[in-house]
Formats: C-alpha cells, sequence, structure tokens
C-alpha cells in the first residue's frame, strides 16, 4: 500500500507563501542588478575621460554615449570602446555627457560637475 505525505493545510500556505517571498526576493535583486553606472573625469590636459559600466559588473562596451551643448545639440555622438570608455576634448562652455544604454538606463551629467 502507498503512503502519501500529507501537509497540513496550514503548513502548505506556509511553504506557498515563503517560496513565493524568496521568489520575489530573487526577482526584486535580479530586477536592480543591473543598473547603469558613469563616472566622466577631467584630465587636466584639456580632455574627459569617462567610464561607463553595470552594477552587476557587466561591461558598458558599445553603449551610446553623446556629448551635447547648453542648446542640447549634439557635440560628439559615439560609443563607449571596449574597456568601456570615452575620451574626448573638453568642450568650451555649458556641456552635458549622456550615457544611453536604453529605455531606463541614461545617466545625464553635467559638464560643471566635470572637475579636476
Amino acid at each position: 500500500m502507498r503512503q502519501f505525505l500529507r501537509i497540513p493545510y496550514p503548513t502548505a500556505v506556509a511553504l506557498r507563501a515563503g517560496v513565493l517571498t524568496v521568489a520575489s526576493l530573487t526577482f526584486s535583486t535580479a530586477v536592480s542588478a543591473h543598473t547603469p553606472l558613469c563616472a566622466c573625469y577631467d584630465m587636466g590636459d584639456g580632455t574627459v575621460l569617462c567610464e561607463g559600466g553595470f552594477s552587476d559588473g557587466s561591461s558598458a562596451a558599445g553603449v551610446a554615449i553623446r556629448v551635447v551643448d547648453g542648446n542640447g545639440n549634439p557635440i560628439l555622438e559615439g560609443e563607449l570602446n571596449e574597456y568601456s570608455e570615452v575620451e574626448f576634448d573638453k568642450p568650451d562652455g555649458d556641456y552635458t555627457v549622456v550615457f544611453d544604454a536604453g529605455p531606463g538606463h541614461d545617466i545625464e551629467i553635467s559638464g560643471k560637475d566635470i572637475v579636476e
């Protein structure tokens, strides 16, 4: 005769709730684990170096990067190189660096915040 394990109803509900809690924690971690990161540095020689990446450690090589003037007109458009970097001549006047890895994954850095 076969015997089946019967889990009392309150225990089964608690078990399902525990599984759902673990699943939701795992999902929320996975969703936030790909936060874009970008930092730019005034190199002191008339150039600016920007580095990009993601919080889960993945590379940002190939991610679009734009530098726009104070009116939003493009000064530079390109991609981060294989080292997830781009270096460019520091523009005169107001400018903004835009790291654009897609919807919800963009960062804007004002030139005023890029200092030696």
